[in-house]
């Protein structure tokens, strides 16, 4: 039976095994999937010392995504591109690096949100490792106009830098904008800041939600919940982070076993657990 885990730090709090055992019983896959904290300093260490257990890869979570390319000897060019790597396979000539966080998002937005990106405007709140991790693919769906908002400029300025390229290759306007003056009417406004962990406020004015509207916080459960009443307040549909989780890990799925599952069933089993429904 494979063995994979998800490490990070904090780690209790992970839907992955949850969710990796459902595909598995789905898919037939012999499989078992656990948590594994990390000390903040030794995150290479406790990868190593995990695939020489006989392990066959692992999801890296918080906060060592942009750590986990330096222990892949090759990378996809959605990793190379995002600077951040979340699933690792030991493959025995070489480890392999994986982001699937972007094709995560894309996939809830356009199959379980029924959003269209092709065409619309879309807002990206926040430039951090999460930002980086969804923007290539969001780019790939060619949206009419893309901005990258941040606190710090600079920030913004250079996510959006090693994106350019990307950018253009695929038609896309993609610019940067302070958080106070981001401009208004976007289809499509995606929140990948800490601010809803902080339990902080909105960090856009309500303007730049077009009517009907799609606000996404890439958080899930109570953090989230300021940012979905925001949105309702304002005539927008908001959506959490749960359907981009359970579509990132059946990405990774693939990336291990060459399985696609099926995610609804787990994706509607994770929200009744959440809600405290016996599943």
């Amino acid at each position: 039976m494979d063995l994979y885990a998800v490490i990070g730090n904090p780690v209790e709090h992970s839907q992955s095994p949850f969710i990796h055992a459902r595909f598995a019983e789905q898919t037939g896959q012999a499989m078992r999937y656990e948590r594994r904290l990390s000390p903040p300093d030794a995150f290479a260490e406790t990868v190593r010392a995990f695939a020489a257990s006989g392990a066959a890869g692992c999801n890296v979570t918080v906060p060592f995504k942009t750590q986990a390319p330096q222990l892949a000897a090759r990378r996809t060019p959605r990793a190379v591109l995002a600077g951040s790597v979340n699933t690792l396979r030991f493959d025995g000539d070489g480890w392999w690096g994986d982001n699937t966080d972007g094709i995560g998002l894309v996939r809830d937005l356009t199959g379980n949100a029924r959003a269209t990106l092709s065409g619309s405007r879309v807002l990206l709140i926040g430039a951090g490792g999460a930002a980086a991790g969804v923007l290539g693919p969001l780019l790939e769906q060619r949206p009419a106009t893309f901005v990258v908002a941040n606190r710090t400029a600079a920030k913004a300025s250079a996510l959006v830098r090693t994106h350019a390229a990307h950018a253009h290759a695929h038609g896309v306007s993609l610019g940067v904008a302070p958080l106070d003056d981001c401009g208004v009417g976007f289809d499509i406004v995606i929140n990948a800041t800490s601010s809803s962990l902080q339990g902080g406020k909105i960090p856009v004015a309500s303007t730049v939600l077009a009517d009907h509207a799609l606000a996404l916080d890439m958080m899930y459960g109570p953090a989230a919940h300021a940012f979905l009443r925001w949105a309702g307040e304002h005539g927008a549909r908001g959506r959490d982070g749960l359907g981009m989780l359970v579509e990132q890990a059946a990405e990774a799925f693939h990336f291990w076993r060459s399985v696609r599952p099926d995610t609804a069933p787990v994706l509607l089993a994770l929200r009744d657990r959440q809600a405290g429904v016996k599943t």
